[in-house]
């Protein structure tokens, strides 16, 4: 029997695909959280073989959570759901040592076939969404442009920022030109928007 975590917000989704789930023979959904914060502990107390994760949760996102179970030393595998076919995601997903991405429209069968393959020590990657992410290329942006892009994101002031990266103010306005001139944006809200549809930040 392979022992399931599912993550995700909608409740409504999270419990169809639940007691979809629930009827394969050799799939048990051990436990459900809602929000991305509250995954790492249920994987400590309830030890699922695979951890199926929403993308876009309240608290921690779906990669962001990937990334700490990974950092943690986790032995369930991961499995992300996702409704967005961003390039970067993909490629983020896999640094976290994500072993299946699945749209989220795709059949329950098809969502079984993945979490089986993962188990098994394989790989199951969306065709579509690999497919997208080698025709997009690599992402362009440094990791402290991608940390200030998030932060601006955020709602964070410039002279904030400085200090929360102990840098001048000039250096992060330096950062994030090179941000805008590498994603051809003429401004800093659409360098976050464009990152953010690529899966960057």
């Amino acid at each position: 029997m392979i022992r399931l975590l599912l993550a995700d917000d909608e409740h409504l989704i999270r419990g169809a695909v639940a007691a979809l789930l629930g009827l394969e023979p050799d799939l048990e959904v051990v436990a459900e959280v809602g929000r991305g914060d509250e995954v790492a502990a249920a994987v400590a107390a309830c030890d699922p073989d695979v951890a199926v994760l929403d993308i876009d949760m309240p608290g921690a996102d779906g990669l962001t959570v990937a990334e700490e179970l990974d950092a943690a030393g986790a032995r369930c595998a991961v499995c992300i759901l996702t409704s967005f076919g961003r390039p970067g995601y993909l490629r983020r997903a896999v640094a976290a040592g994500v072993r299946g991405f699945v749209a989220k429209d795709a059949p329950t069968e098809e969502l079984a076939a993945a979490i089986r393959k993962v188990h098994a020590g394989g790989r199951y990657l969306d065709a579509e969404l690999a497919a997208s992410a080698m025709a997009a290329g690599d992402n362009p942006l440094t990791a402290r442009e991608r940390e200030i892009l998030r932060l601006i994101g955020a709602g964070t002031e410039t002279a904030r920022i400085a200090v929360l990266l102990n840098l001048s103010e000039g250096t992060v306005r330096n950062y994030l030109s090179s941000a805008m001139a590498k994603l051809g944006e003429p401004n800093r809200v659409a360098a976050v928007r464009a990152a953010r549809d690529m899966g960057w930040v």
